[in-house]
């Protein structure tokens, strides 16, 4: 792409930060303190809330819950690329500054930090750390603790912190208990992330390489501490009897297990076996026609076993086989849209779902943020799009949708227009193989971990479809430790991806989306993708003034997103379905995220 594109591009961007910054009143300060922040209006809850709503406040405490996982972790380290930890160790052991409530789109009350104080424009946010906010050895969480967590994770930790750490332009401690980041950029979300930065104690880490992978337990101020484990096997999080957090309103009827358990298996079909044996107390099931057809053992006609459904109102996100565009074979967007008429949806969603399934349309489909599909952009969201329009694939302007099947095997239209696209790419069919314009036959691997056992399924289908292109794919499966190394290098043709995606997106776009990810390993960005247009959606959706704005931004970026062609789409539910012994109960009340991070473990609880 040319050089000329992206400094246009940036500009726009800029221009764009610069307007919703001057309609937000850029120049405006010294707002009080908050209990709260929301990204866009004011938070639900008053300053003298006694719980979350999507909470019993007078769950019982005790008990335990079991997990089954598969694959092994081998780091006690959650915050960097290398290793794989447990499931669970940041969430059970560390805590943020602020807790997120998922009964709202992105709303932040206070948890280590009694307050919150910016401006109108955000430029800055400043922290109060409550007094008796304590690690679980005993010792107060500081200033100096916080400042230590924010530099160290913005330049050691994973790349997902990289990206806010550089938007700080200062950091300055205003009290004893305060700190204050000024930014250097317009960011309307930077507040909200960084209270949501884990906070670790800085002693631990006195004179230790901090992203060396090790099996030393990080200490936090979360309420669990890690009890027994062994590496690979299980790991257990125990309930810390002296949390200083217990009493606090953000954590009533919250964490109410005395013990939090993993258990690692082989793969996916051992984990459901351990669970009908009574090994683990739940399991989340992701496959529609098991749920109908295989609970069908005593303990679930008893009632012993309870099968939950639970809904939600967030966006279906995106899951299939992503293509890796830093191969040539799928840097031409022609190609990626053969692979997805190739992809036999119909027939893999009726074989591994019994057709219960609807296929994802978008990234954003299934809420207000998604692009209508099929329709042509209008308004806001073409005025976003418009200074991009000659760089735009076919279908961001005017409209698009995915190819749809006739659910047979030959599957032949969709297979033709798929021949169609290749040929006006440059590669031809000579004696049954399909050929690249240089004449060599066209293969490639898709790259999948042990035990993804519907993945894998759906992969047997779609490389027989291929064969009728001509292309000769393979299915590789290798362990987690493989297979964390190989996508961390983007060391594959075409592998299984899913991204959820919430009701409030925001600076993680640029770490899925951004271009920076084409060249720095680690990055969500498994495509490589490099779009100036998305980029500048990004930063529409972040200085957004208000919900118009950032609707109309967010589904201008699903436009991009979509049209790229980077992902062969399969499909999303819009519930979770959850199998659970009768004594793990869950609130009547459920939050608009549903079965999302903070629902199970942090809002259930056991009863005999």
């Amino acid at each position: 792409m040319r050089p000329d594109f992206f400094h246009k591009a940036a500009a726009f961007a800029l221009a764009m930060a610069l307007v919703f910054a001057a309609s937000a009143g850029l120049g405006q300060s010294g707002d009080s303190p908050s209990h709260g922040i929301a990204m866009y209006g004011t938070p639900a809850l008053p300053p003298d809330f006694v719980s979350l709503p999507q909470v019993n406040p007078d769950a019982p405490k005790g008990g335990k819950i079991i997990f089954g996982a598969s694959g092994s972790f081998d780091s006690m380290n959650p915050f960097i690329l290398k290793g794989r930890a447990p499931a669970g160790l940041s969430a059970m052991t560390v805590e943020t500054l602020m807790g997120r409530s998922y009964d709202e789109p992105f709303t932040l009350y206070g948890l280590l930090a009694e307050s919150i104080t910016t401006d109108a424009a955000r430029s800055y946010a400043e922290f109060t750390l409550r007094e008796a906010a304590r690690f679980s050895d005993g010792s107060p969480v500081t200033v100096e603790d916080v400042i230590w967590s924010f530099e160290t994770l913005g330049t050691l930790g994973n790349p997902r912190y990289h990206g806010a750490w550089k938007k700080i332009g200062k950091i300055t401690q205003t009290g004893p208990r305060s700190v204050r980041f000024t930014f250097n950029v317009l960011d309307r979300e930077l507040p909200l992330i960084l209270g949501l930065r884990p906070i670790l104690q800085k002693a631990q880490w006195h004179g230790k390489a901090f992203d060396d992978s090790t099996l030393e337990v990080p200490i936090g101020s979360g309420p669990y501490t890690v009890g027994a484990f062994e590496a690979g096997k299980y790991i257990t999080y125990v309930k810390n009897p002296d949390w200083w957090g217990r009493d606090l309103p953000f954590n009533r009827g919250q964490h109410n297990f005395d013990e939090v358990r993993y258990d690692y298996f082989g793969d996916g079909g051992v984990v459901f076996e351990a669970f009908k044996g009574g090994l683990i107390t739940s399991f989340r099931e992701t496959n529609p026609a098991k749920w109908a057809s295989v609970y069908d053992w005593p303990e679930v006609a008893s009632g012993e076993i309870v099968k939950s459904e639970i809904p939600h109102q967030r966006p279906s996100g995106i899951e299939g086989f992503v293509m890796n565009t830093r191969r040539p074979l799928f840097a031409d967007w022609r190609v990626r849209e053969a692979m997805i008429h190739a992809f036999n949806f119909e027939l893999v969603n009726q074989t591994l779902n019994g057709g219960a399934n609807p296929r994802i349309q978008s990234y954003f489909g299934n809420a207000p943020l998604g692009a209508p599909p099929g329709t042509p952009a209008t308004g806001k969201v073409l005025a976003l799009l418009e200074p991009f329009k000659d760089s735009l694939l076919p279908g961001a302007l005017e409209g698009y949708a995915v190819p749809v099947g006739d659910g047979s095997e030959a599957n032949r239209k969709n297979i033709r227009a798929a021949t169609r696209l290749l040929e006006e790419a440059g590669y031809r069919i000579d004696a049954g193989v399909l050929k690249d314009p240089g004449g060599k036959p066209v293969g490639f691997e898709i790259l999948l971990v042990n035990g993804a056992n519907d993945m894998i399924a759906a992969a047997d289908i779609y490389v027989e479809s291929l064969k009728r292109l001509g292309i000769a794919a393979r299915v590789t499966t290798v362990d987690d430790a493989q297979y964390k190394q190989r996508t961390n290098a983007y060391d594959f043709d075409m592998t299984h991806y899913i991204r959820g995606l919430s009701l409030s997106p925001g600076n993680e776009q640029m770490l899925y989306w951004g271009s920076a990810g084409v060249s720095e390993p680690g990055t969500r960005n498994w495509m490589g993708m490099a779009s100036p247009a998305a980029e500048a959606m990004i930063t529409a959706l972040l200085n957004a003034p208000d919900q118009e704005g950032f609707v109309a931004a967010t589904q201008a970026l699903d436009r991009v997103l979509t049209t790229g062609r980077y992902v062969v789409p399969m499909w999303y539910s819009s519930v979770s379905r959850l199998a659970h012994r009768k004594e793990l109960k869950f609130p009547a009340r459920l939050p608009l995220y549903g079965d999302w991070t903070g629902f199970q473990p942090d809002v259930w609880w056991y009863e005999q």
